[in-house]
């Protein structure tokens, strides 16, 4: 058989003129936006990793210090979830097969979302939902629960995944400004929209601080709105590893809480938890779960374990936090700005965006990996490098990162 023809159309002669204006040949036009973005700072590259997460990693060929996880409780390489991981490979297989109402759900899926549910408990008879990522959890949290006509108000610094999700709702989209009670209220009050969601990260992911979570409730309930909190960087480290609701002595039924278990949990995956109605709404209607396939039953049971271990180690909460603090202690003396954060989050405020890409381009070159963030992830000259911590990093390793970025400070202007 011959091979098939390939055709292009695309600058050709016999293409037909574009009788709206001169023709851009797309490929073209793609090529030169990304020669722009090259020639600047906000070229993205990735590294690639040899073997397990860790403080020590092997990565682009080369043994490095790794700040850049957010395997904060060092789970990710732990024994006994690597153990449930095997056995259930054993007994399951690798892949789902389908989606979750189409025979791809696992009783180990089962099993994950009755624990999950007991143990972060956002309301009486909470159940909980599992997803492939937080970012299809959030989609379909906030599409699944309002539409036209209804309103979604978001702190400005929200992550990226809940402002998509505001957008794909059709909901009018209402930014209020960071961690401002004050003019949420106003927002709010403001507003006829028949349903309103409140919708929040917990623990900023770039800056590490904590959203205004009780006066974000007080107002959910003076509006009869539902508060949708992103607790992605506070499940498994805050509240005995509950989660920032149980840190803060937060429960109500008005909340839909959304947890990530590819980063304290140290696996992959994401759950949503909350009231009856919430979930059962999101299992029926939520086209990010509907139309996904489901995440490997594998996954799911090392979910499980790793959730175990974060009930039953409190240990790896005391080491993480004798961590940041004594990073926080050892920072005070340098000469970039330091956010507030009692978080594994620890972001170092650089401010020009190529100076940066410079310290961080420094520490690698010192075999430390601290990744520079630039805008549009954070605000136009906040660039930073964004330290993760972990309860595996030991105390040698922090004073090395500490010494280091002391020994980098003549690079601040």
């Amino acid at each position: 058989m011959p091979p098939p023809t390939v055709r292009s159309s695309i600058g050709s002669a016999s293409s037909p003129p574009d009788s709206r204006g001169p023709r851009r040949e797309v490929l073209g036009a793609l090529a030169g936006a990304l020669a722009v973005r090259r020639a600047g700072s906000g070229w993205r590259t990735r590294r690639a990793l040899e073997g397990a997460q860790g403080p020590e990693v092997e990565v682009d060929g080369r043994r490095v210090l790794s700040f850049a996880s957010n395997d904060y409780l060092g789970l990710a390489a732990d024994p006994a979830v690597k153990s449930a991981a095997r056995a259930a490979i054993d007994r399951c297989g690798v892949g789902a097969g389908a989606s979750h109402l189409l025979g791809g759900h696992a009783a180990a899926h089962d099993a994950l979302e009755r624990a999950l549910a007991a143990f972060v408990a956002p309301c009486a008879n909470a159940r909980a939902l599992c997803f492939s990522s937080g970012y299809l959890a959030n989609l379909a949290i906030v599409t699944a629960l309002c539409g036209r006509g209804d309103a979604v108000f978001a702190d400005r610094l929200n992550h990226a995944c809940l402002n998509d999700a505001a957008l794909l709702s059709r909901a009018a989209f209402v930014r209020y400004p960071h961690a401002d009670a004050g003019a949420l209220a106003a927002r709010l009050g403001a507003s006829r929209a028949p349903r309103k969601l409140i919708v929040t990260d917990a623990v900023f992911s770039m800056d590490g601080d904590i959203a205004p979570l009780a006066q974000l409730l007080d107002l959910a309930e003076a509006h009869d709105a539902l508060l949708v909190v992103d607790d992605a960087h506070g499940f498994g480290v805050l509240g005995e590893g509950r989660g920032t609701l149980a840190d803060l002595r937060l429960a109500s039924p008005r909340i839909v809480y959304m947890g990530t278990l590819g980063k304290a949990a140290g696996t992959a995956g994401a759950f949503a938890c909350g009231h009856e109605s919430v979930i059962e709404t999101l299992l029926q209607t939520a086209r990010s779960y509907v139309y996904t396939t489901a995440g490997p039953a594998a996954l799911a049971a090392a979910a499980s374990a790793a959730l175990a271990a974060i009930g039953a180690r409190p240990a790896l909460r005391e080491r993480l936090a004798a961590n940041i603090a004594q990073f926080r202690t050892g920072a005070a003396t340098l000469p970039w700005r330091l956010l507030p954060s009692r978080t594994p989050i620890q972001p170092l405020v650089i401010g020009d965006e190529r100076a940066a890409l410079a310290v961080g381009d420094a520490l690698w070159a010192h075999g430390i990996w601290a990744p520079a963030i630039r805008p549009p992830t954070v605000p136009k000259g906040t660039a930073r490098l964004r330290i993760s911590l972990t309860a595996a990093h030991t105390t040698g390793q922090i004073e090395r990162l500490l010494s280091a970025l002391l020994a980098l400070r003549g690079m601040h202007g």
